[in-house]
């Protein structure tokens, strides 16, 4: 899996592309809890590239989300294809992450 960063204004942006199994969710995790202590809690998550999600790579999200809400921040994510948002609806842990369509949507909701 690759991961890219990106700055949007004080936003940090990370894409992961390919899927997130259990082999690439230690390396996404350490990525996110990076961009969450130097953006202050400024973080989109963009699985738009993001084919398959495994048990273990839903876990690391939901985790890495529970880490965002002790910071008092929540994880915000885009660009969630229908067969990732069924995943997140069928185990209950779709309310755990705001959800936007794009990039510019997650990025605008911290101007509000």
């Amino acid at each position: 899996m690759q991961i890219e960063q990106s700055k949007h204004g004080a936003v940090v942006v990370i894409r992961p592309q390919g899927p997130l199994t259990a082999q690439d969710a230690p390396g996404l995790e350490s990525e996110m809890r990076g961009a969450l202590s130097s953006s202050l809690g400024r973080v989109v998550l963009d699985v738009s590239a993001v084919p398959f999600v495994d048990s273990a790579g839903l876990e690391s999200l939901v985790n890495t989300a529970e880490e965002f809400g002790r910071g008092g921040q929540t994880l915000k994510v885009c660009g969630v294809h229908e067969t990732l948002g069924q995943v997140l609806m069928i185990t209950g842990t779709g309310d755990r992450f705001e959800r936007y369509e794009d990039v510019n949507a997650a990025v605008r909701s911290f101007l509000t």
